[in-house]
């Protein structure tokens, strides 16, 4: 009996011994991924939980500012029941469809206009006119041309997003390293292949800078477009709720535009850093 005692002790120590280590190496990890998390998001998730309290406390009316397990609970319910997923097609079809003409439109003008000084100075003062002059402003010249259907809606949109792709591709081109395009000419390329093998190249990182931009801006826009003359999409879903007083489903639309944004940024960044990878700082 003693020498079974003397046998299995030993065997119950070690578990319990490796059980200690993996428990530690877990909270290690653990800490690891709150230092580096706190420093980024603590402030979002402190505005997050006084949200939550402070609603279920009554410091606010949760009439007005339900508490966030309301709100993310409509949003679930309405996920799930369909509701909104009609909703999320239609809007990002508008926006996707002007996001895709802003690009298709931008990036070739604005790469022209950086090589030939004299068309950019020819457009730019018509340009910036036409950028400080708000979309918003210029949509019910929209609606009287095109009409209160989609292609107004699209077009207000492809309108906002247009600017910051086509001048950030200009600003690329332009900040290009002229030696870069002298090396380049020294060693007998010529002007296709400069623009192809330099020009093209230094310019991609500025020109995610205004994809990233127009696509927040055509998010925005949206939310315009469909409170006029909509009947379907996330902001007539805004709109709606908040005449009809469901102020969980107003914001839960409003959240989802969010996570909307945060997606499509998280996509152009990824996109990016697979595309400019010779630009990323080394760690």
């Amino acid at each position: 009996m003693s020498y079974e005692i003397n046998q299995v002790l030993p065997r119950s120590f070690g578990r319990l011994k490796s059980s200690e280590s993996h428990i530690s190496t877990l909270a290690s990890q653990l800490r690891g991924v709150l230092a580096s998390l706190l420093p980024r998001y603590g402030l979002l998730i402190g505005f997050l939980a006084f949200w939550q309290v402070s609603s279920t406390r009554g410091w606010v009316n949760p009439a007005i500012f339900p508490p966030l397990d309301v709100i993310l609970s409509a949003l679930w319910t309405n996920l799930a029941n369909g509701a909104l997923l009609d909703d999320i097609a239609i809007s990002l079809q508008r926006s996707g469809t002007a996001f895709a003409f802003a690009v298709v439109i931008g990036i070739p003008l604005g790469l022209f206009m950086g090589q030939v000084r004299a068309v950019e100075q020819a457009l730019d003062p018509i340009l910036q006119l036409f950028r400080q002059t708000s979309a918003l402003a210029l949509y019910p010249v929209f609606i009287l041309l095109l009409g209160l259907g989609e292609t107004s809606k699209i077009f207000v949109i492809f309108w906002a997003t247009l600017f910051p792709v086509l001048l950030a591709t200009i600003s690329g081109v332009k900040e290009v390293d002229k030696k870069l395009i002298e090396m380049a000419r020294t060693y007998g390329a010529g002007p296709l292949t400069i623009f192809r093998r330099v020009i093209l190249p230094a310019s991609v990182p500025a020109i995610f800078v205004g994809l990233r931009l127009s696509a927040t801006t055509a998010l925005l826009l949206l939310i315009a477009a469909e409170m006029i003359g909509a009947n379907k999409g996330i902001g007539f879903q805004v709109m709606n709720a908040q005449y009809n007083f469901q102020i969980p489903l107003m914001f839960a639309a409003i959240l989802l535009l969010a996570f909307l944004g945060l997606a499509a940024n998280a996509l152009l960044v990824l996109l990016q850093r697979r595309l400019c990878r010779w630009s990323q700082p080394s760690r």
